[in-house]
This record gives structure tokens, sequence and C-alpha cells, in this order.
């Protein structure tokens, strides 16, 4: 097959489109934040110097100045949040008020749609168990790992294949955990869940063809990969536990059991309230474990996996809108109550 250059040169004018703004971007982001703020400094310092050397009094930069300074710093970001975050935001929240191809404004009949369709409803339900369920077990298992895992003999072999599901991506997880699940007729099993049923007298299943069980079975695929990271950040707090309030515990003769109450867990509450409200967000924004899993079919689709569905699957950009909007709104309570939490501890 012979390459023609005419035929592709559309293509090659892209590429350096891309090149061309790609520098100009980069070039103009090492001088914001490089060769200006550089000059300022040496012109600043050469003021310095000659006021040392005539013995004039040191010139004083004007307060006005100062914030105009701080602002020039400030822009670069300014200017990328706006275009990355404020704009899209203000976008999707008009194209929620709109119908279907964006052509006329319907009001709040995009968000009446989430709460009296059948459909959404059970997307609705399906979220609220993964995020009661997610978090509190994913922060059990972590806990229960950071605790016997503490102090052990091979404790960072252990805490490595612990933590190792974290270093595999959703999709790579849902593909393991679909091999687990997997179902073959009536002939020999593929999938281990389906031979430990066999080899123990029962009949295979098609494990992710029924609901509700299979939102149940996805959600272990999340809470599999989550422990991990519970595990690491409890464990550290517990280490930081300081060790005169452990053996002062010991001289009194408290129980492990009391141990583990009244010391370790007052101790790690704050590491507790931080992992709990991360897999909360994490869990509130999963979508590629139920798209590899199930496609969102047999009664298994989430918020953000239906957002995508209308929007991009069904052409309805107004509910997929919609259903963001209403995303963002359960992430924020989460996120002002970390806010409030860090603030309290840094006052305290």
């Amino acid at each position: 097959m012979e390459f023609d250059f005419a035929d592709q040169q559309p293509k090659f004018l892209m590429l350096m489109y891309g090149l061309v703004a790609f520098v100009l971007v980069v070039g103009g982001l090492l001088l914001l934040l490089d060769v200006v703020p550089a000059w300022f400094a040496r012109r600043r310092e050469a003021q310095l110097v000659a006021a040392s050397v005539s013995g004039a009094p040191l010139p004083r930069r004007p307060r006005q100045r100062e914030g105009i300074f701080a602002l020039f710093f400030l822009l670069p970001t300014l200017l990328l949040l706006t275009i990355g975050l404020v704009v899209p935001a203000i976008r999707t929240v008009l194209l929620s008020l709109m119908n279907g191809d964006s052509t006329e404004w319907v009001g709040l009949r995009n968000y009446g749609f989430l709460f009296s369709d059948d459909t959404m409803v059970r997307v609705l339900i399906n979220t609220l168990v993964w995020v009661l369920v997610v978090p509190l077990v994913a922060t059990g298992f972590g806990l229960i790992y950071a605790v016997l895992v503490d102090k052990a003999r091979f404790e960072a072999v252990a805490k490595s294949l612990i933590f190792l599901p974290m270093a595999i991506s959703f999709v790579g997880a849902s593909i393991i955990w679909k091999f687990v699940y997997a179902y073959r007729g009536d002939g020999d099993q593929i999938g281990l869940l389906n031979q430990i049923v066999v080899s123990m007298g029962g009949e295979p299943k098609q494990w992710l063809l029924e609901s509700p069980l299979n939102t149940l079975l996805l959600i272990v695929i999340m809470i599999w990969i989550q422990a991990g990271f519970a595990m690491v950040v409890l464990s550290a707090a517990i280490k930081a536990i300081p060790g005169d309030i452990v053996e002062a515990a010991r001289l009194d003769g408290v129980s492990p059991w009391q141990m583990f109450w009244q010391i370790t867990m007052p101790s790690i509450r704050p590491a507790l309230i931080v992992v709990m409200v991360t897999l909360t967000i994490a869990t509130l924004k999963v979508f590629d474990i139920v798209r590899t899993s199930t496609n969102g079919n047999y009664d298994t689709s989430v918020i953000a996996n239906e957002m995508y569905n209308q929007a991009f699957r069904y052409g309805q950009s107004g509910q997929g809108s919609a259903l963001a909007v209403f995303l963002f709104i359960l992430v924020i309570p989460v996120v002002i109550y970390q806010i409030r939490n860090l603030r309290q501890q840094r006052e305290g």
C-alpha cells in the first residue's frame, strides 16, 4: 500500500496546527510563570542595590502594585479554571433546562424526569446503594487490614498485596471480575464463582443478569479496589498514635478490645473521616465498573453511566445535563463537610 501525501495532507495540517497551538500555549505559560516574574525580580533587586549604594531610603512597592502583581500570578490559574470548569458548568446548567436537541427551553422538566421515570428511579436507588455500602464496607475492611497487619512479621509484603488492586484501573479490575462471574452453560465453568458453586453441588448462574444481586456483585469490585487505599491511610494514622499513650493504656491493664475502641478509634477519627469522604465522592462518580461489566443493563446503571447514555447514546442532552447537575449537587455537601472538618482540625 503506497503512501499518498496529498491524501493525507489535511491530517498533517491538523497535526501542524496542534503542534503550533501547543508551543504557543506552553510558551505563553512559561513566559507568564518564569520570564516575566524573573524580570520583575531583577528590576527590584537593581533598585535595592542602587538605593543601598546611594544611601537613599529603600523604595517601597505600593500596595496597589502588589495586588496587581499577585493577580498576575493568579491569572493563568483563574483562566484555566474558567475555561475548564466554570464555563462548562454554566453551559451544562443551561443545557439541563432545554430539550434533547437544545432548541427550546423546557424549564425543570428534565429534573422532574429524574424522579418520575421508573428507569431513572432505579438508577437513583442503585446509586444510593453504592454510596451506602462502598464507603462503609471498604473503610471497614481497610481498618481491619490496618489493625491486623500493623507490626506483623511480613507487614510490607502484606500491605503491598492488599494495596495491589489500586494499581489496576477500574476497567482492568472489572474485566478480571467478569472472569470470576463468568457463566458457561452446563459444561465446565471458567468462572471462579460458578466453579465453586458447582463443586459444592449447586447450579451455575449468570450472576450479572440477576437483579439486584448483580449490583451487589459490582459493588464488590469497588470494595476490592478501594480497601487497599483505606488500609494505607488508616495504617499511617495508627502508626502516628503517640507511643506513650499506648504504653500508659497497657500499664492500666486495658484489654485489646478496649485499646481499639478507647485509644485507636478516637486517635484515627480524622483519618477515618478523610477516607469515608474520599470513597463517597469516588463512589458517586463511579462509571467504569458499571460500563465495563454490564453496560448499565439488567438494572445496574448508576447516575454517571446513565448520564453518558442519555447525552451521547440517546441524544438527550437535556436529560444527560440534568443528571450531571444532579450529581454535582450530591457531591457539594460532601465537599463542604470535608472543608469544615479540615478547618476544625486546624483550629483545634
